[in-house]
């Protein structure tokens, strides 16, 4: 399996060249040259497969240069009921006939993110170990990614991370979970500003490539490859959940903000797993939901970028989006270098040709959106019929599911996050706080540890040489 950048670089490199790296050197993203197809004798022999096991069996497809014995104990130790709290690690729990929630949140930070950060923290470590080498980690994150990256990495040999959160724009609950964490690899950096600040911060200073390689720069963030190939197992394991099949189709609902986690759906489908629609939910920050419905892609400037309810996904350039694109355009580096580049930002977006738009149905997409009176109306609907209570992200991909369900076809909701990260507008909607583990009771009084900086990618490398002076 070899992989080539977005924008046109046709180097092509192995997955163990591409973990460590991110960003491609022209800017771009890593993608698989091409897309391992599934057989029928495969699906067949995967159906009933423990977790760990079909984890092991997809990313060996995408995974050569690691000796599999190799792999599959870094797998194994990775997926295991002590981690995620059921033998299943993705248990799927029926609302009512056809409709079901995927639970992807029982990991040590309650949500989907550590389905694959824990997965990055070991094949990071085991990598950086071979090579003899370390790791400086620069990532950005509007709520989820952050925490799931810091539990990940802390005490992993070799790895320092430098997170990078808008100030003041997650939940109280979240916030406590970076910001308590006293690690000395770990430093928390909150930007005056908002995720998309801190998202072009990352690509800035990545970028840089003399920075870049000087101070050792990775990247947590789903423009990893690896971190997009973890998730991809977990629609397979829906799916095999929901189905007694291979001639069934499921459709799978996703909140989406940097379109990372749909994106893995997209890479399952295009491998064979049949899915019949990918829905992308949005809250108020509706970039996607606009493009899927208009065929044009509306770059948002940070005054327009609105402070919600479901933050993870207060998002206006969703970094993923490249890779789905990439492939609508069929896999034109020069367009997406000329689209996703520097005009990106210059011209305020793009729109797709009439051609380019026809294509977005054969891939399987489609969208909807939801408002913070949509979320408290799913939330009470989800608690009071089906006795669930749900996080404002997995309520946004429920109230869109429900809008888009077709005759027939299981539609399972990708859960986000457990509720007790958001219970302020939980209490709003029922009245009532979620329960939390007993272990977290009480986090936001805990100390934090964390520094202030301005909208300036040069004062963020300073603080990260300053940092990893030592």
């Amino acid at each position: 399996m070899r992989y080539v950048s977005t924008r046109g670089d046709q180097t092509e490199r192995r997955f163990c060249e591409i973990l460590l790296e991110g960003l491609a050197p022209d800017g771009g993203l890593y993608m698989p040259k091409r897309y391992p197809r599934v057989n029928g004798f495969q699906m067949l022999r995967w159906r009933g497969l423990p977790y760990n096991e079909l984890a092991f069996e997809i990313l060996s497809l995408f995974i050569d240069d690691i000796p599999r014995e190799d792999l599959k104990a870094l797998v194994d130790r990775t997926y295991t009921k002590t981690t995620f709290g059921t033998d299943a690690i993705v248990p799927l729990r029926q609302l009512e006939d056809g409709l079901f929630i995927e639970g992807l949140s029982n990991g040590p930070t309650l949500a989907f993110k550590d389905m694959a950060m824990q997965l990055l923290g070991n094949l990071f470590e085991y990598e950086l170990g071979r090579r003899g080498e370390t790791l400086n980690i620069l990532g950005a994150t509007s709520g989820d990614t952050g925490s799931a990256a810091e539990y990940a990495m802390r005490g992993k040999q070799g790895v320092r991370v430098f997170m990078l959160s808008p100030h003041g724009r997650m939940s109280p609950f979240q916030q406590a979970q970076m910001f308590s964490l006293q690690d000395p690899n770990i430093h928390n950096i909150t930007i005056e500003g908002v995720f998309d600040d801190c998202q072009d911060i990352v690509k800035a200073v990545s970028n840089d490539l003399a920075f870049k390689r000087q101070h050792k720069i990775g990247t947590v963030n789903s423009i990893n490859w690896a971190r997009l190939l973890a998730q991809v197992v977990y629609y397979f394991a829906g799916y095999f959940q929901a189905t007694t099949s291979d001639a069934q189709k499921v459709s799978f609902a996703v909140p989406s903000g940097n379109f990372g986690n749909v994106c893995a759906g997209h890479v399952a489908r295009m491998m064979g797993l049949p899915i019949a629609q990918l829905v992308v939910a949005t809250n108020e920050n509706d970039v996607l939901d606009e493009f899927f419905r208009t065929g044009t892609y509306r770059v948002r400037g940070s005054a327009e970028t609105y402070e919600t309810s479901s933050p993870s996904m207060d998002i206006s350039k969703a970094s993923n989006f490249e890779r789905y694109v990439f492939d609508l355009t069929n896999r034109d580096g020069a367009r997406i270098a000329q689209i996703f580049g520097p005009g990106l930002v210059r011209e305020g977006g793009f729109s797709l040709s009439a051609e380019e738009v026809a294509r977005i149905p054969i891939t399987g997409f489609v969208s909807g959106k939801s408002t913070h009176a949509d979320r408290l109306a799913t939330i009470r609907q989800a608690w009071q019929q089906y006795q669930d209570m749900i996080d404002t992200h997995t309520a946004d991909g429920l109230k869109v599911a429900l809008e888009r369900r077709q005759p027939g076809v299981p539609m399972i909701v990708l859960e986000t996050a457990l509720p007790a990260k958001f219970a302020a507008t939980i209490e709003e909607a029922l009245g009532r706080q979620p329960t939390r583990p007993a272990a977290l009771e009480g986090i936001e009084a805990l100390p934090k540890r964390f520094t202030v900086m301005p909208v300036d990618a040069q004062r963020v490398k300073a603080y990260i040489a300053e940092n990893t002076a030592t």
